[in-house]
């Protein structure tokens, strides 16, 4: 193979000899089976559907036959013969699926040449870490006269990103500690679903008990509720029900509930937000000294690691005072999830203190509050702009010197406006998922939109259990 890796050079057909031979090495990752499947449109289940590939005679996810093909193709195309070459023809036997973690060996020999017709047959053979044979065959292609050496081609970086998925591995996690019916140390949460009365709040609730994250305590119409159930065909054997009359009736009742101690957690079902942070706020026994807030949890493809946002939801134009407690509960969340020292950039427009921008002032103020102590177990940081919070380029081309910058585990934002509004553009532009919690309230609230899909629902029941259950 060519040693001079930001080159491509061929060998023409007269460089070519009988026994010539060329070697390309390729671990096999995952990512490349998804990469092959898109591009090729090829979806059988025995690549892509882990589930169904378990069960096959494969017992696992296997690569696409004609991705190791390909792999002989790019020997062939690239460099040996390399640019100039013309596929004539080639025959394959594949021998052996190839598995994620496979180490592959390409193998192009040259068999012979023709030199009226410049075609040249090669031997083709792929081996995996064992030295077994995967696929064996031929290639017949036409070499080139002419020698060829071209600047290798500078390709954009392709990164596959399924936020769905990193969503649900997270949730699989946490039903693994707990198990289908919870562990003693770990069991799934009582929690009240307030008014689940239509598609998406009932299959939410009834996902989030099968993956053993919560026991459900639906409180609704009972009539109503049952013939939804029946017209979706799902099953409510062994599910309590709450009959109430009606939408405020069940957020009253189920705050009844968490005061008493019978459910842990409160999970937002088909009714407005008000009616169920109204009901809340109107009992004193939920009440803490905490102002209620809103995190929404994001992944989010551009970033590598949980992103949790605040307050998109609640909290209109917060007060300093108000800030500090917004602050206090994304760091609880923020704990409860595993970081022990949370990075907290508290955004502005700018990354200058100025009494201009009330939101900078606010800024400051919640640093030095952290300097002494009034804000506990976090790093924070602003005013910082947005692109200084998440990217540590943008930070350093500023002249940003922080810990935070680049590195943000919680984004607190200035005001609803803005956390609403960058809310929605990270679930509809960068293709976000999320789900979001109220806390502040002796037991977490479960909340996301009417529309938010069933796996948004069930993660947001999910985030309730982990701070219910925090040490």
């Amino acid at each position: 193979m060519n040693p001079r890796t930001d080159f491509i050079e061929n060998r023409t057909f007269d460089e070519l000899l009988a026994g010539q031979q060329a070697l390309l090495q390729r671990s096999v990752t995952a990512d490349d089976i998804k990469a092959f499947a898109l591009v090729s449109g090829d979806v059988n289940p025995a690549h892509v559907d882990a589930e169904y590939a378990e069960a096959s005679r494969f017992h696992g996810v296997i690569a696409h036959g004609m991705f190791a093909g390909a792999l002989i193709s790019s020997v062939l195309g690239t460099e040996f013969p390399g640019p100039g070459t013309i596929y004539i023809a080639q025959s394959l036997h594949f021998h052996r699926p190839v598995r994620v973690g496979d180490r592959l060996s390409v193998q192009v020999t040259v068999i012979d040449k023709d030199a009226e017709t410049r075609n040249v047959r090669l031997d083709c053979a792929v081996l995996n870490q064992l030295q077994q044979t995967v696929v064996s065959g031929e290639a017949l292609v036409r070499a080139p006269t002419s020698k060829v050496l071209r600047p290798r081609a500078d390709l954009p970086t392709l990164h596959l990103f399924d936020p769905d998925t990193r969503l649900r591995d997270w949730m699989a996690g946490l039903a693994t500690q707990a198990g289908q019916t919870g562990t003693a140390d770990r069991p799934a949460l009582p929690c009240a679903v307030v008014h689940p009365c239509d598609a998406l709040a009932l299959r939410a609730a009834l996902a989030a008990r099968d993956q053993g994250l919560i026991v459900p305590l639906l409180v609704a119409p009972e009539a109503r509720l049952r013939a939804l159930a029946a017209e979706l065909g799902l099953p409510l054997d062994g599910v309590e029900i709450v009959d109430v009359p009606h939408s405020h009736a069940a957020a009253r009742r189920a705050a009844e509930l968490a005061v008493h101690g019978q459910v842990q957690a409160l999970m937002k079902g088909s009714l407005h937000t008000d009616e169920l942070l109204g009901a809340v706020l109107a009992e004193p026994g939920l009440r803490t000294a905490r102002r209620l807030s809103h995190l929404f949890r994001f992944e989010v493809p551009a970033y590598p690691k949980p992103l949790l946002v605040t307050d998109a939801a609640v909290n209109i134009r917060p007060s300093l005072e108000e800030k500090a407690d917004i602050v206090r509960n994304a760091v609880d969340l923020a704990r409860a999830l595993g970081v022990a020292r949370p990075k907290v950039a508290l955004l502005s427009a700018v990354e200058t203190v100025t009494p201009r921008l009330a939101s900078t002032l606010d800024a400051a103020a919640l640093c030095k509050m952290a300097e002494r102590g009034q804000i506990l177990h976090a790093l924070l940081d602003g005013p910082l702009a947005f692109d200084n919070a998440i990217s540590r380029e943008a930070a350093l081309l500023k002249g940003i010197d922080s810990p935070v910058a680049g590195d943000a585990d919680v984004l607190v934002l200035p005001d609803l406006e803005a956390g609403n509004i960058l809310a929605k553009q990270l679930e509809h532009l960068a293709g976000a998922a999320s789900c979001g919690v109220v806390l502040g309230a002796r037991v977490p609230i479960a909340l996301t939109s009417r529309s938010d899909p069933v796996l948004s629902r069930v993660a947001s029941a999910a985030l309730a259990r982990v701070m219910a259950q925090r040490p």
